[in-house]
């Protein structure tokens, strides 16, 4: 047993791994107790965009701790919600007019899955069946889960989750077959499609065109089946756009956003929808307005610190940054496909991701072999088992970039050759 009570999220305390304690950070690195910088390769699970402690945002959320902490959003409203609202709707597609606050990726999707089969209740027809895609992962609460892959992470679960309609990754070659199980499966009647656009993340970064993204988008609009696009990783610029959707001109019914929405300084999400979805629960009636809250919606120490990140994209060169590091990203990972045990090197935007070893995939022995070798040296990589991926804060310089891909490339010349000779 461990001496702290803590338990962590996705950690096997069994196997009695070294937990660092990390007392500050700025850019794109961390700083240990033990007085170690560590370089942050994965913008702390994907949240951090602009690098820590950005100071614009640190100014925001102090600020707002000072004047309005928390406030019920219950039939009450207050300014940085109000901005942050007409912000968003500024810069996202135009049919996205309602703005639905929450405070995570996992509750975004739960929002969103919400809003869909209220929407067809409140039409009276009835539709309740979802789909999804193979690999997919959108959270790890109940409705979350339910529409992500079955296997390791919920496998315990299973009696609570719901039934739903899956569809084939559309791996090289095979789109067709993804295109033709979704068209199958609006056809009988679905409710909502809900998809990561361009890439799976959790389900092992995963890439795929964004003409098969329009397809997917064009096959539910001919049947009537929302669309809801999951960006709470793929959006904030990650895929190289804003969203990732726009790479396919692509305007979901609804949208999920979080991680990058606050620039990763403290969580919020929002599930964005059009206005139909708002039109079939507005009503003198009250039983049909839309059941869903949580303690903390619309924050407005968030919502500020989610100001602060907009006014960030809107007066700084944040598109440059994301398309220099896209670049330098591609650079780097082509160079590691030429070392024996490496596969199926890929990036997409600020994304870059590789397999080693045999594929066994997220249980992969190697997975915590990996993870030992680049936490000593001062590296903060999580490997989803056997794939190692890079998704850097957007500040990240050359010499740390050089420097988390050295360490890679070590990794693979320890491990890879290993396993490719076994």
């Amino acid at each position: 047993m461990t001496s702290s009570p803590i338990w962590h999220p996705f950690t096997q305390h069994g196997l009695g791994e070294p937990i660092p304690l990390v007392t500050r950070a700025d850019g794109a690195a961390l700083f240990t107790a033990d007085g170690r910088r560590v370089i942050d390769a994965i913008s702390s699970w994907w949240v951090t965009t602009h690098g820590h402690n950005h100071p614009r945002i640190v100014a925001a959320i102090r600020e707002q701790a000072e004047r309005l902490d928390q406030i019920i959003f219950a039939g009450w409203t207050h300014e940085p919600a109000e901005q942050l609202a007409r912000g968003l709707t500024a810069i996202m597609p135009p049919a996205l007019t309602r703005v639905f606050f929450s405070d995570s990726g996992s509750t975004s999707v739960e929002v969103a899955l919400k809003m869909a089969l209220g929407y067809w209740n409140a039409r009276g027809e009835p539709r309740h069946r979802i789909v999804v895609m193979q690999h997919s992962y959108h959270g790890d609460t109940i409705g979350a889960m339910s529409v992500g892959e079955r296997g390791v992470y919920n496998r315990a679960y299973t009696p609570l989750l719901f039934d739903v309609g899956t569809i084939p990754f559309p791996h090289a070659g095979q789109e067709q077959a993804t295109l033709d199980a979704l068209e199958r499966e609006c056809a009988a009647g679905a409710a909502a499609f809900i998809v990561e656009p361009l890439v799976l993340g959790a389900g092992g970064m995963l890439i795929y065109p964004a003409s098969v993204l329009a397809e997917m988008r064009a096959i539910c609009a001919a049947a009537g089946v929302l669309f809801i696009a999951d960006e709470v990783m793929t959006g904030w610029g990650r895929t190289g756009t804003l969203l990732a959707c726009h790479q396919a001109d692509v305007v979901p019914d609804i949208l999920c956003l979080s991680k990058g929405l606050t620039g990763g300084a403290v969580p919020l999400a929002v599930t964005m929808a059009t206005e139909p979805l708002f039109a079939a629960h507005y009503a003198a009636d009250r039983s049909r307005m839309f059941f869903h809250s949580s303690s903390y919606t619309a924050n407005p120490i968030a919502c500020a610190a989610a100001n602060a990140n907009l006014a960030i994209w809107r007066d700084e060169p944040v598109a440059a940054r994301v398309a220099t590091l896209s670049q330098r990203q591609a650079e780097r990972a082509s160079r590691l496909s030429t070392l024996p045990g490496v596969r199926d090197v890929r990036t997409l935007g600020t994304i870059a991701a590789l397999g080693v070893g045999d594929g066994s995939g997220y249980l992969s022995n190697l997975g915590p072999k990996l993870l030992a070798f680049f936490r000593e040296r001062d590296l903060l990589l999580r490997p989803l088992g056997d794939t190692i991926y890079v998704m850097p804060p957007f500040c990240i310089d050359e010499a740390d970039l050089d420097a988390v891909y050295d360490v890679i490339a070590d990794a693979v010349t320890t491990f890879g050759q290993a396993t490719a000779n076994t």
